[in-house]
């Protein structure tokens, strides 16, 4: 039986545990198991971690250092695991390396029985989620990446800035792969319910702002990894956030990573698209009416991701 509160994280580094830290001080689960190559890693985390339960205004049940068979009656595995992305490479760059480590990640997980959802972090993100669907054969549905959650949330974050208001108040979002060639739906973009169309025509911002924000918001974690070698605390706060919606059962819509089949007109590719989330991973792919420079740009970049898609599984043969 599905433990409904229980959490399994793959991968103790920096974005793992920034996940589990996050998720603690929001109380989204009751019982938490890490899981890491190396041991010291996650038991040094269990202990760390462990020390917040005393203090937190709605605390966890338990935290353990565990083995793949923690993973039988977990309700969501979130996985984190792989190389890290070095100054100046791509995400893509990184997909024969990490591509192995997925697949011996979702052989182990696939042995222990697992009936529940899997969140994948790990980059690149579409393709290794697409790696871990094919091994597993997992329902499509039930499998499913971080996407461009991340982007979406710096989109939105450097667009409030750009026009002096609070992010909460702009939807912007990144479709596409994450990373280069995501896609900036502005077709679809709105600020206190008025379209970016509108603010454009009445000259609050311009079509050059628009493309210098996108720009930022796609090459932001090469800052990041330049200055302290790794992005954390941002996708861990973006997991916590997809897990409480699937956990609670909200029903939100999120930029996840979904496995397409003719929607956005691209078939057999995971990549990131609006979706409503809940209590059975991904509840509906919310079909937009994007504008035709959108949609060209879009199967673009499904296009690379079938590139790196090909390397990956030239690596896992």
């Amino acid at each position: 039986m599905i433990n409904n509160k229980k959490v399994v994280l793959v991968g103790c580094g920096a974005v793992g545990t920034s996940f589990v830290y996050s998720a603690v001080n929001q109380g989204i689960a009751n019982d938490y198991v890490l899981i890491d190559v190396f041991k010291d890693a996650a038991e040094g985390n269990e202990m760390d971690i462990a020390d917040t339960q005393a203090v937190l205004p709605d605390s966890f049940n338990s935290i353990k250092a565990g083995d793949y068979s923690d993973c039988k009656d977990a309700a969501l595995i979130v996985i984190t695991a792989g190389r890290p992305q070095k100054p100046g490479e791509t995400r893509l760059e990184m997909v024969a390396d990490n591509a192995k480590i997925m697949k011996e990640i979702a052989t182990q997980i696939k042995k222990s029985g697992f009936k529940g959802i899997t969140l994948i972090a790990s980059n690149p993100v579409d393709v290794l989620t697409y790696v871990y669907q094919s091994v597993t054969g997992f329902d499509k549905k039930r499998v499913i990446s971080s996407g461009t959650t991340l982007d979406s949330a710096r989109l939105r974050r450097l667009l409030a800035v750009k026009l002096g208001v609070m992010p909460k108040a702009v939807q912007a979002f990144l479709l596409g792969e994450h990373g280069d060639s995501s896609v900036a739906a502005w077709s679809r973009g709105y600020i206190f319910g008025k379209s970016i169309e509108e603010y454009i025509k009445e000259g609050s911002i311009t079509k050059e702002d628009l493309e210098e924000v996108k720009d930022e918001a796609t090459n932001l974690a090469y800052k990041i990894i330049e200055k302290k070698r790794v992005t954390n605390y941002g996708i861990g706060a973006c997991l916590a956030k997809i897990a409480k919606t699937i956990l609670n059962d909200e029903l939100k819509m999120m930029m996840v990573g979904a496995y397409l089949d003719g929607e956005y007109g691209n078939k057999d590719i995971y990549t990131s698209v609006p979706c409503i989330l809940g209590k059975n991973g991904i509840e509906e792919i919310v079909k937009w009416d994007i504008a035709e420079e959108e949609q060209k740009l879009l199967t673009n970049s499904c296009d690379r991701l079938r590139e790196a898609l090909d390397t990956a599984k030239a690596a896992i043969k």
